[in-house]
Parts: C-alpha cells; sequence; structure tokens
C-alpha cells in the first residue's frame, strides 16, 4: 500500500496544471540541497582539523562530544522553521477499505525523509570513522553513530509533533520558541550553565558504556508512537475543523474591537484570517520570535545608538514590514467580492491601520523590559514606534497598490516565494532609509536628541493627518483596483 501511496503522488504532481513551474522549483531547491550536502561533506571531512583549531587545549573525541548537543539544539531551531510536513491527501482514501494505521505510517514513515536527517550522517560520520573508530574499536563507533542518528529522528517527530500541534494552537509554536531561545540565552549569555559540557557528560559516558545507546534509541521510538497517535486521533479533517473552530471562537471575538463598530469587524476578521492559515500567521510568529532581537546588540558595545534606531523600528514594526508587505494578497482568493461588497475601501484602510496600530503596541510593550539597558533605549523605542504606525504604515499600505501577486493560504510559510515580486524588494529601500535620512545628519553633528525629536513630530504629523492619507491610498487604489484584481485571479 506505501507503494501505492506514493504512485498517486508521483500521478498528481504530473497531472497537476502547474507542474511545469513546480518541476522548476524543485530543480532549484535540489541544487540547493546539493550544494549544502556538499558544504556538509567538506566540513564532516575537515571537523578533526577544525576541532583542533577551536579547542586546541582539548582532547579531539572530548570536543567532539562536546559539539553535538550544541548541534541538535540548533538543528532544532532551523527545524521548527523550515522543515516541511509531511503531506497526504487523505479524504480520497477515507471511505475505501485502507487501514487507518496504513495512511498513518505512510505519512509518519515518509518524514523521515529529509535532509535534516541526512545532514548529521554527512558532518560527523567522517570523524567517526577517522578518529573514534580507531582509538575505541568497531562496537563504540557503532553506538556513537546509531546514537547520532536516534537523536536526528527524535529531532525530526519532535518538531513535527510541534509544528502540527501548532496549525490548532499556535500559542504552542511560540512558547516552543521562547523555551529554545531562553535556553540558548542561558548558555551564550548568561552563562548559567553549558550545553557543551552536558553533551559531554552524556556523549563521554556513551563512549565508556555503549549500551547507553539505547537512550537515544527509546526516545526515538517514543516520539514515533507520540506522532503516529496523534496523527490516528486527529485523521479526519472534520474533526480538526470543529476543533479549531472551537478553541479560536475565544481568541477572535474581542470585545475591545466592538467599540470600533465596522471597522473592528474587519479586524476581527483579518486576526481570524492570520491565527487560521499558515503563511501570515507565521508573520505574526516570527514578530514575536524579533522580540528578543534586541539581545543582540544590546548586549555589544560595539554597536552604538544609530543601531538602537534600527533595532526598535524592526522589533515594534516587523508585523507591520512582514505582514504588511503582501497587502492585498491575503484577501486574493476573494479579492473581487470585497470590490463588489458594500464595505468601503476607506473602511478597509482604516481597519488596516488599526490592526497595525494595535500590533505594534503590544510589540512596544514587550520591548519595555529593555529598560535593563537604560531608559533612553525605552524612549527610542517609542519614537520608532510612533514612526512604524506613523509613516512606516503609510508606506506600506501604498506599495500594497503596486501588488498584483496573490497568496494560497493554504500553503507553509518555508522556500515559499508565492507573492513575492519587485513591489516588496523595492519596499524594503523606504522602510529602512527613511528614518536614517533625518536621523544621521544629527546624530553627524551630535544633536541625537534633535534628531530623534524630529522623528517623533514627523511620525505624530502623519498620524494626526491619518484620514489625509487614507483618502490618497484610497484614490490611488481606485486607479489601479481592476488591474490588482486581474492579477489576484492569475493562478
Amino acid at each position: 500500500m506505501i507503494s501505492t501511496f506514493f504512485s498517486h503522488e508521483l500521478k498528481s504532481f504530473w497531472r497537476s496544471k502547474n507542474t511545469g513551474k513546480s518541476i522548476a522549483v524543485k530543480i532549484f531547491l535540489g541544487l540547493m540541497l546539493l550544494y549544502l550536502a556538499a558544504i556538509f561533506v567538506g566540513a564532516g571531512l575537515l571537523l578533526d582539523k577544525m576541532l583542533e583549531g577551536v579547542f586546541p587545549n582539548d582532547d579531539l573525541v572530548v570536543a567532539f562530544c562536546g559539539i553535538l548537543l550544541v548541534y541538535f539544539v540548533f538543528d532544532m531551531v532551523t527545524r521548527l522553521q523550515l522543515q516541511e510536513l509531511p503531506t497526504l491527501k487523505v479524504q480520497p482514501y477515507l471511505h475505501l477499505p485502507v487501514k487507518r494505521n496504513t495512511i498513518i505510517g505512510y505519512l509518519a514513515l515518509s518524514a523521515i525523509f529529509s535532509f535534516f536527517n541526512l545532514s548529521p550522517i554527512i558532518l560527523f560520520t567522517p570523524f567517526i570513522v577517522k578518529i573514534i573508530l580507531p582509538e575505541n574499536g568497531a562496537l563504540v563507533a557503532a553506538a556513537v553513530w546509531v546514537s547520532i542518528v536516534a537523536i536526528s529522528i527524535f529531532s525530526n517527530y519532535l518538531a513535527l509533533y510541534i509544528k502540527r500541534r501548532s496549525n490548532i494552537n499556535g500559542w504552542i509554536f511560540l512558547v516552543v520558541g521562547a523555551a529554545l531561545a531562553l535556553l540558548v540565552c542561558g548558555d551564550y549569555l548568561w552563562h548559567l550553565y553549558s550545553i557543551q559540557k552536558v553533551s559531554n557528560l552524556f556523549f563521554g559516558n556513551l563512549i565508556k558504556t555503549p549500551v547507553l545507546v539505547l537512550l537515544p534509541v527509546l526516545l526515538a521510538v517514543i516520539m514515533f508512537f507520540v506522532n503516529f497517535y496523534y496523527l490516528k486521533a486527529n485523521l479526519y479533517l472534520e474533526e480538526l475543523s470543529s476543533k479549531k473552530a472551537e478553541d479560536r471562537k475565544s481568541t477572535t471575538e474581542i470585545p475591545f474591537l466592538g467599540r470600533f463598530g465596522h471597522i473592528g469587524d474587519l479586524v476581527a476578521n483579518e486576526i481570524k484570517l492570520i491565527l487560521r492559515n499558515k503563511r501570515p500567521r507565521s508573520a505574526l510568529i516570527m514578530g514575536l520570535f524579533f522580540m528578543f532581537y534586541g539581545l543582540i546588540f544590546y548586549t555589544q558595545k560595539a554597536y552604538g545608538e544609530s543601531m538602537k534606531v534600527f533595532v526598535g523600528m524592526f522589533m515594534t514594526g516587523i508585523f507591520i514590514i512582514s505582514y504588511g508587505q503582501f497587502m492585498f494578497s491575503w484577501q486574493a482568493a476573494h479579492f473581487d467580492g470585497i470590490l463588489v461588497s458594500k464595505i468601503k475601501f476607506r473602511d478597509f484602510l482604516k481597519a488596516k491601520y488599526l490592526l497595525f496600530t494595535g500590533v505594534s503596541t503590544v510589540a512596544f510593550i514587550l520591548t519595555l523590559p529593555y529598560v535593563y539597558f537604560g531608559w533612553r533605549v525605552v524612549i527610542i523605542h517609542f519614537v520608532m514606534y510612533l514612526w512604524n504606525i506613523g509613516i512606516n504604515t503609510t508606506i506600506v499600505l501604498w506599495f500594497a497598490n503596486f501588488n498584483q501577486k496573490r497568496i494560497d493560504l493554504s500553503k507553509g510559510a518555508s522556500f515559499n516565494w508565492e507573492g513575492v515580486g519587485a513591489s516588496q524588494l523595492l519596499l524594503s529601500f523606504p522602510l529602512l532609509i527613511c528614518p536614517y535620512i533625518i536621523y544621521l545628519p544629527f546624530h553627524l553633528l551630535h544633536h541625537t536628541d534633535m534628531g530623534l525629536a524630529v522623528m517623533a513630530i514627523l511620525s505624530l504629523i502623519f498620524i494626526f493627518t491619518r484620514e489625509f492619507w487614507i483618502a490618497q491610498l484610497e484614490k490611488d487604489f481606485t486607479n489601479k483596483r481592476y488591474k490588482i484584481a486581474e492579477g489576484f485571479r492569475n493562478k
């Protein structure tokens, strides 16, 4: 039956009307994977030399044991961002005499065939053969190799389980991401513990006692069955849909938005769109991840105040940039309905402004703990918060009138360039350059306070004249609406 599923997926691919485009994308991704594989092969062959350079005072095997868990921590971070869920259109099989265990088994086993599972084998096998095998024998070398494979499989199914649960409740992904960020910061920023020492403790004892290989193997098996039974419990899409609707009812029924009337209803619908679809939801989640962005720069004395302007704009406005650059592509599937509905486009724009202002306000509040690095950091964040809700929001919505590429909301965010065009590239320049056009002349003349004050005043002018800008955006949209709609119809 496994071969039948595989055959059906191949036929579905070749019979699709987008086969030519899919082949081109897969060829490009294949070349990229070959390039990455070549890098991993080279790094694996030179790993012993690299470890000698980084850890000149340590034994090679000790240094190797110390980096393994560090590698898998960053591997998990990468998996959560880039690894795609294995898919199979199960609906046609549910009414056929096909066992559910067979369908689930195919989904679970197909997840093993991933570059993420191959990369540690390519990277670490040469070292095991060159160093561990001659020094410790075949049994120890095999135990180390099997443990690396088992931990990789455990990470694979753990990442898939987290992503599947996150499709139902997006907060799970956020909590896991925050936990990983705290784990890394606890080691490399706050030095509360050492992941390297924990890694060396386990793998060092594994070399002395190879039977410990059973522990990672057991973890991999347990994680496989956790995935298996979770898929089995949620195989019927109707069950998942009802759970999603029930879970999300409380998160989108926001009493606060009721005071804004019709515009509040539009914002509530936008929030539902974000929470119920993978790609827009990833823009929101990534925005929350970037709340830790300041830890990279504020802990380093090499970065001056001009960098704080960039960081403040990025942290309080990342959602405006990442989500707003695809306006109005998120509504591409029902854009024709918007054009013929009773909704005034002016109200539609006001809803966008309200959404961006609300999210940016929450982002600014989340950055308040950076007061630890001084009150001036908070002042800069506040100025850039005003800049984002006043000027950057207007720039983003103006560029939206030039975007005619649709987005399929059902697709994931990893390696997905749908909807990306020249307007997104052009958008990045004014968003990044405009603040410095105002700030840098004052900074060079050592009047940074005056520069921040001018930026705040300009931002407030844009905020208080928002009705004027909405009218200009509406006028520009009226001239371009049919071209935008025609672009959204092209699949």
